[in-house]
């Protein structure tokens, strides 16, 4: 009973990562500064909510309380989502949007690839199949990474302050509580120490190409797996959850 309320835990982090993320990227929808990144930062916004639906739908299973997808996404409060704090960060300017896909990306990437083997099989079913586009996701946001970083003063000093920005809510993504080592222990979820190395070397292999400096760590911000968000979650939240707020049940 214990593993399964963690299973449920789980999977609304894995969840309100992707859906979070994915609502901020179609703000930038009809936005973005060419219409090539335009569609792209569409895209991935989709896949993301794409994978959303999935983890939640699984999620609502495991709780057994008769919540679906939808009523995980649109009917919960704040103070019960679960995703990282990096993913409700605002979009700032096209830099700062970069920075953050980039940084969360690979960490995704990094997760999902040894994830697809979780012991939980409904878990691995939907991670490898979001593999393929999480690659695509991590690639996309280094090549900008380096094309700014790389470019003009502009966009290269803009660059730098959106890995700043960011930069602070990283280590949230390698926390282990109680919840994921009782599910690492048990082979649904991964030890996420594993990955660390690897991200690490992505990074300072992208930030050296895009001739970027690499940025020192600062102390880390956390709070988001416990409910602990910033401001611009609820922000966030409002224009998502106005219409099922509004008008509860509505079918089109």
């Amino acid at each position: 009973m214990a593993e399964r309320q963690s299973l449920f835990e789980y999977l609304l982090r894995l969840g309100d990562d992707s859906l979070i993320l994915g609502q901020r990227l179609t703000e930038w929808c009809g936005q973005a500064p060419a219409l090539e990144i335009d569609l792209s930062l569409a895209n991935v916004g989709l896949d993301l909510i794409g994978q959303a639906t999935f983890f939640l739908g699984l999620a609502g299973e495991v709780e057994g309380a008769g919540r679906d997808a939808d009523q995980l996404a649109f009917r919960r409060d704040v103070l019960a989502f679960r995703n990282c704090l990096l993913v409700e960060q605002p979009n700032g300017d096209f830099a700062q949007t970069v920075a953050r896909q980039f940084l969360f990306s690979t960490f995704q990437l990094a997760l999902f690839e040894r994830l697809a083997a979780s012991a939980e099989p409904r878990l691995a079913e939907i991670v490898a199949k979001a593999v393929k586009e999480v690659r695509y996701h991590a690639e996309l946001a280094a090549d900008w990474v380096v094309r700014l970083g790389d470019g003009t003063d502009e966009s290269r000093s803009r660059m730098i302050d959106g890995l700043d920005w960011c930069w602070r809510f990283v280590e949230e993504l390698f926390d282990m509580d109680a919840v994921e080592t009782e599910l690492a222990a048990a082979g649904v979820a991964i030890d996420k120490a594993v990955l660390r190395a690897g991200f690490d070397k992505t990074i300072e292999t992208v930030l050296t190409e895009a001739t970027l400096p690499l940025p020192v760590y600062p102390r880390g911000v956390k709070g988001g797996r416990v409910g602990h968000h910033s401001e611009h979650l609820g922000h966030l939240l409002a224009p998502m959850q106005y219409l099922q707020r509004t008008y509860p049940d509505a079918v089109w």
